[in-house]
């Protein structure tokens, strides 16, 4: 059976390693947020770096996941000191069930704040895509998808909540009032 892949990125307005506090709180946020995701009905796995790896997402070993990747408009820095984005990578049984967790709860909340934490760029931040059963999307896959998002718009390739599609590629309709209507891009 098909599983949903999900891949998320934003830039931050500053590096991680900001000792101020809305970094910290940022921080603390996406951590409570990751730990109430894993409980979430329809939640799968997402990627995690191997324990023992190095200091920054790009140097860590993320086992089947593949090498960290980031968008072409990425511009900010690469060490422990200067990176300054966050990037999730998930599976889910479906969209509903990823949907839902994105949109509802401690996620919701966090979204709401994501102004404070984030630059406001032009890019989509997610794309999600069907991957097979026994397929494990990897960071390459997610950058690929988010950035042909951005430069064709919306396909069974790679789409958004807003815009999806069925795993045999037909555009269908996730119903929900509240979320609004909103472009492709994300």
């Amino acid at each position: 059976m098909p599983r949903l892949a999900l891949y998320t990125f934003g830039v931050l307005k500053s590096p991680l390693a900001d000792p101020s506090a809305l970094t910290r709180e940022f921080q603390e946020s996406g951590a409570a947020v990751y730990r109430k995701i894993s409980l979430h009905p329809g939640y799968l796995a997402h990627a995690e770096a191997a324990v023992g790896g190095r200091a920054t997402f790009f140097d860590a070993d993320w086992g089947a996941w593949g090498a960290f990747a980031v968008p072409t408009w990425y511009e900010k820095g690469r060490t422990v000191e200067t990176i300054a984005l966050a990037a999730t990578l998930s599976l889910w049984t479906g969209l509903r069930p990823a949907f839902d967790a994105i949109y509802t709860g401690l996620h919701r909340a966090a979204l709401n704040r994501r102004h404070d934490w984030f630059e406001r760029t032009a890019h989509p931040n997610h794309v999600v895509w069907w991957v097979s059963d026994g397929v494990t999307p990897t960071w390459r896959d997610g950058v690929s998808r988010l950035e042909q998002l951005h430069d064709h718009g919306c396909a069974p390739h790679g789409f958004t909540f807003h815009h999806p599609f069925t795993p045999d590629g037909t555009a269908t309709r996730l119903a929900d009032a509240s979320a609004g209507p909103r472009p492709c891009s994300g």
